[in-house]
């Protein structure tokens, strides 16, 4: 019931974020950067959040684990119809793939196996239980599988022109963008009159910032269905991922000390004064 976070974490994701790559890529467009991988840029800014990295990330500094987790699976669900149309609206397709097309196609990948999980749950909950099936880890090797396959998909194909310069420096755009996203999702969630506890703060920077791979590359598999360059305009999405991640492990410890002594000096505020 925390609709505040929800709203601000939904927003900044799906219409702040990807509203200013835009602004940024017309000053970018002006450089010699290639400019496949600056629509690639754009492409990453369109993406729903991750359904696992920004709450394994929340989790570990201590943060508030429930905002993360519902803002991860409800943006997710969202980007199933908001993304498709922010790609279009940003890039348009030369695709002949039709808008219902899209729509179903992105329903039978994401939803329906979503669907049929929850069903199968409800009839196996005790054997899972008692068995604990290492999830985790398969869910890992799925995820390794397809980043390898889409940069086999990416590098293999012969027509792929990518210059060295142009890659080094969306590399390092990709970390300035992350850094100055999370600073100011954290400035924002803690000035005065948000109402946004230390652990809101946790959730809606990693949340708010982190965008997913696992649904960004069907999505633009079917969206861009047949797109010449659809290799290069990938490229930006698979580096931003595992950078979001190494990223935010690195800076966890620096959170959480944050968080903690924010949590302490304003229990201590809170504290009814002892009368002499």
């Amino acid at each position: 019931m925390h609709v505040k976070l929800h709203l601000f974490v939904q927003v900044f994701t799906l219409v702040f974020f990807p509203t200013a790559i835009w602004f940024f890529l017309q000053v970018l467009s002006l450089t010699p950067i290639n400019e496949w991988l600056l629509k690639g840029l754009q492409t990453v800014s369109c993406m729903p959040p991750p359904v696992s990295s920004a709450v394994i990330l929340t989790k570990a500094v201590g943060g508030n684990e429930a905002a993360a987790i519902f803002n991860s699976a409800f943006g997710s669900f969202l980007g199933i119809v908001v993304t498709p149309m922010l790609l279009l609206l940003f890039l348009g397709s030369s695709s002949s793939v039709p808008f219902t097309s899209i729509f179903s196609q992105l329903f039978m990948t994401v939803v329906v196996p979503l669907i049929i999980g929850q069903i199968v749950r409800r009839y196996i909950k005790d054997w899972l239980e008692r068995k604990k099936p290492p999830f985790g880890a398969i869910s890992s090797c799925v995820l390794l599988m397809i980043i390898y396959t889409t940069f086999c998909d990416t590098f293999s194909n012969p027509n792929i022109d990518l210059d060295k310069f142009s890659l080094v420096v969306i590399v390092f755009i990709i970390f300035f963008i992350q850094l100055a996203f999370m600073l100011l999702t954290f400035l924002f969630s803690t000035s005065k009159n948000t109402g946004f506890t230390p652990a809101d703060t946790v959730a809606i920077v990693f949340c708010s910032t982190h965008k997913s791979l696992t649904l960004g590359i069907p999505m633009l598999k079917i969206v861009f269905a047949g797109y010449e360059h659809l290799s290069l305009i990938s490229v930006p999405l698979l580096i931003y991922h595992p950078a979001q991640i190494l990223l935010g492990s690195v800076l966890v410890p620096t959170i959480k000390s944050w968080m903690l002594s924010r949590q302490k000096a304003l229990k201590l505020t809170r504290q009814p004064k002892v009368p002499l």
